[in-house]
């Protein structure tokens, strides 16, 4: 699957559990605005008119008591319009009432106002007839009888209405706080999802980048390792098949490289002893005497076949370094007079250059079972190096340090130091820092090379302007 379609599918999946959320909230608002407009439309309306009702029997009390006691028919008249208006409004509860329990005191309130009604009708009939007496009488006993029916059953009409209201907004409050919930859920799970689909895909395509970086740096450094396994069929698998088919091409082309220079080597260190031997002789005068000027052209002959040979013999050394050709001949080496031998060989090169040469040890026992005639060489190549770029009037240093669980063997210079752009790769074969100052590039490669034979490693310290310090760590023998 390609990275494209694999963050697409991510992305989908939180699409999906957001549109989940979206129709969960659009669900719960739903059933909120039902619950809200059930209260608005019904609830509230048949609690004011209930209340309306309830505060109508006071009124309507006083002014049949005012018809019977007064004997005044303005006041009958005025009860039957108050009546006829609380009968209409008893009716419009008819249609709010929806519950079990509100319906019962409903049709009790209008039961009883409705017999409360007929009585007083009697009353006034009774009134134009003259017998105040007897509508005394309906009006304290059944007319008050029935109009506190008619008070309870408002009562109980309004509390009934009441506990609907409380309990619809109960069951708002519960579609809220379940709304809420599910919302809440939902966005974590969507978040949670994004989250956990973005770190699996940033996962996968580090950790193949790091995998591919990694393996890039070992190719720049020249090594080699095998090609990188590939099992995804995106993006990354497709540039790590590229990658595997170029570090193949690299590794041959590094193959043949070395291949031909040590063929090349090879074939010219045979002919350049011959020809360094014969100068030997033609200047020891074997083939007779020989004039100044011939002379000087032996030993110029002599001069460059040597140099050529030496230039053959690191080659070939540097060769069978890469190849892990390289034999170390351990035998019990003291390195303090390993490097005062090679300093007092380097002391004519030195005092022609002008420079000091000095030797310090910082330990008592400096043992270490080693290849002498390699470290020897090492130690010689250090400092044949701090020599050629130490300018005249300036040092060289050679320490040899017991550091515990190591030996260290360093060379430090006061010269013209390494560009900090060419220092990560001062110890790459065929590099140089200093062209101009001569060389063959292939010294510090040694350097390395033999330290790693010894399971050891090599750092360098450079500031530019001011100096150079090269360090061999070599694993002390207790330690190791």
């Amino acid at each position: 699957m390609r990275l494209a379609s694999k963050i697409f599918l991510t992305a989908a999946l939180v699409i999906v559990v957001l549109a989940g959320v979206g129709a969960l909230s659009l669900r719960a608002v739903a059933s909120l605005v039902s619950v809200n407009r059930e209260i608005a439309i019904r609830a509230v309306p048949a609690l004011r008119l209930t209340s309306s009702a309830r505060e109508a029997m006071a009124p309507l009390l006083r002014l049949e008591a005012r018809a019977v006691v007064l004997g005044d028919p303005r006041y009958a008249i005025a009860w039957t319009d108050m009546a006829a208006k609380l009968a209409a409004d008893l009716e419009r509860l008819a249609g709010y009432a929806q519950g079990r329990w509100e319906a019962l005191h409903l049709s009790e309130a209008s039961t009883a106002f409705a017999g409360y009604r007929q009585v007083v009708a009697e009353e006034h009939a009774l009134l134009k007839r003259g017998d105040r007496a007897g509508a005394l009488r309906l009006t304290d006993a059944e007319a008050r009888a029935l109009a506190e029916q008619v008070q309870k059953s408002l009562d109980n009409l309004m509390a009934s209405t009441h506990t609907a209201i409380l309990g619809a907004q109960a069951e708002a409050a519960r579609l809220e706080a379940q709304t809420w919930t599910g919302v809440l859920v939902a966005l974590g799970a969507a978040v949670a999802l994004a989250l956990l689909g973005t770190a699996l895909v940033a996962r996968r395509i580090t950790r193949s980048l790091d995998i591919l970086s990694g393996a890039t740096a070992e190719v720049a450094t020249g090594a080699f390792r095998g090609p990188l396994a590939v099992r995804s069929r995106d993006e990354i698998g497709a540039l790590a098949r590229s990658f595997n088919s170029m570090a193949d091409q690299l590794r041959r082309l590094e193959e043949t490289r070395q291949e031909f220079f040590a063929a090349v080597a090879h074939e010219l260190r045979s002919p350049l002893t011959s020809i360094r031997g014969a100068a030997d002789l033609l200047h020891d005068n074997i083939a007779g005497p020989l004039t100044a000027k011939q002379r000087r052209l032996t030993d110029i002959i002599a001069q460059s076949s040597a140099r050529l040979l030496g230039l053959v013999n690191q080659i070939l050394e540097m060769s069978r370094l890469q190849a892990g050709l390289v034999e170390v001949q351990r035998q019990p080496v003291d390195l303090a007079e390993l490097v005062d031998r090679a300093f007092e060989e380097l002391h004519p090169r030195a005092t022609e250059a002008g420079v000091t040469l000095e030797c310090e040890r910082l330990g008592i026992d400096f043992m270490y079972r080693g290849d002498e005639e390699r470290l020897h060489q090492l130690v010689v190549n250090l400092g044949a190096n701090a020599i050629r770029f130490t300018p005249r009037g300036g040092r060289v240093v050679a320490r040899v340090i017991d550091a515990g669980s190591e030996f260290e063997l360093q060379v430090e210079d006061t010269g013209v130091g390494i560009p900090a752009d060419a220092l990560p790769h001062i110890f790459d074969a065929y590099r140089q820092a200093h062209r101009e100052r001569g060389g063959t590039g292939l010294g510090l490669a040694i350097v390395r090379g033999v330290a790693e034979a010894h399971g050891g490693r090599v750092t360098a310290e450079s500031h530019e302007g001011k100096g150079s310090r090269f360090t061999i760590l070599l694993p002390h023998p207790i330690s190791s």
